[in-house]
Formats: C-alpha cells, sequence, structure tokens
C-alpha cells in the first residue's frame, strides 16, 4: 500500500522548517559580484560546497539560452538573469542557501536579486570582487577554461571597456580584493557569514 501524504494544509512554509543538517541559520541568498576574471565562479562553487548550498550561474543560462537558438543580444542577456531569479527564489522557498555568481553591472541588475529576497523573505548579501591588478587579471582571464560552448571569452578590451561603464554600487555590499588566492577569497566570505550569524 503505498504511503499516505499529509494534507497540504499540514505543511510548514519552506521558510519555518528546521534547518536541520544544514551549515547555515538562516534563509540566505548570497550574490557574488564583479568583473569577468575576478573569481567569481570558482569562489560561488567552492562556497557552494563548503555550505552544501546551490550554486546558480548567469553565464551557464545565458549559454544554454544561446544554444537554443536565441539571439547573444540584450534581451537574452536580461532573460539569463531572470531565469536565474526564478530558479533562485524556488530554491529559497525550499529553504536553501543559494548562491549566485552574476557580473551585476548596474542597479537594474542588482534589483534583480533585492526582489528575489523580498519575494521569499530571504536575507540578501552582496558580494563584489575588485578586480585584481592588470597583470594578474589579464592572467586569469587568459587561463580560464569554462567549457560554455556558446558565450564566448572576453578580450582585455572588453573587460575594460565593461569596467569603465561599471555603475557605482549604491548600497550594502560587502568589497574583496580578488588578488587573492580562491581559498583566502571563500575564507573571508565565509567569515562575514558567520560574523552576521548567517552561517
Amino acid at each position: 500500500m503505498a504511503p499516505r501524504m499529509a494534507p497540504q494544509d499540514h505543511l510548514e512554509p519552506a521558510s519555518e522548517l528546521p534547518l536541520r543538517n544544514r551549515r547555515y541559520r538562516a534563509l540566505v541568498l548570497l550574490v557574488i559580484s564583479g568583473l569577468p576574471g575576478t573569481g567569481k565562479s570558482a569562489v560561488a562553487a567552492a562556497l557552494a560546497r563548503e555550505l552544501e548550498g546551490v550554486h546558480l550561474s548567469i553565464d551557464e543560462v545565458e549559454d544554454a539560452m544561446l544554444g537554443a537558438g536565441l539571439a547573444r543580444d540584450r534581451t537574452t542577456g536580461v532573460a539569463a538573469y531572470e531565469a536565474v531569479r526564478a530558479a533562485a527564489e524556488q530554491n529559497l522557498e525550499l529553504g536553501r542557501l543559494v548562491i549566485v555568481d552574476a557580473v551585476n553591472d548596474s542597479a537594474a541588475a542588482r534589483r534583480t536579486w533585492t526582489n528575489a529576497a523580498n519575494t521569499t523573505g530571504a536575507t540578501l548579501l552582496f558580494v563584489l570582487l575588485d578586480a585584481p591588478p592588470e597583470r594578474e587579471h589579464r592572467r586569469r582571464l587568459a587561463n580560464r577554461s569554462r567549457q560554455l560552448a556558446h558565450v564566448p571569452e572576453p578580450t582585455w578590451e572588453e573587460v575594460k571597456a565593461r569596467a569603465a561603464s561599471y555603475e557605482l554600487w549604491e548600497g550594502e555590499c560587502l568589497r574583496i580584493n580578488a588578488a587573492q588566492p580562491i581559498e583566502a577569497l571563500v575564507q573571508e566570505i565565509h567569515v562575514a557569514l558567520t560574523g552576521a550569524g548567517l552561517a
């Protein structure tokens, strides 16, 4: 005989479920931001492994959209942010820690995550990885391989142009010098989460 399911009205909302076997203490949306080549994806993936969270990457989603035939334009870029927002909200509703990595170079892009946090009642923490010195930044860009089929790696000139148009950050964010090794960046973010009572 199949097990009986509890009535839906007896189920607790995700935000009220006990966080059993978790390495974090609150519902958290952690957004790792910065220019290409600052280590966002590596840091987000390492944190997700350490904290048993869900890692969502804008570039991975945009790459899938391009592979499905969408044009490589601003509309597809915005759609990738919205798709990741929807996935983030769904996982937050399930009580999971969500870690997003995205360039977030405009106020409009950053509002995506503010909206997601407001919708789910999650605590939002922005982390901005400040670019390392030019020599190290160029080395990282030249050596990275992300296995994306449709999102090309940016040239140094494209990264410089994006840096020049990067909108000033308004509101709270944790700024970290990305010249440090990935392990040090992860540790600094983990310390900030723990200090805020979130991990």
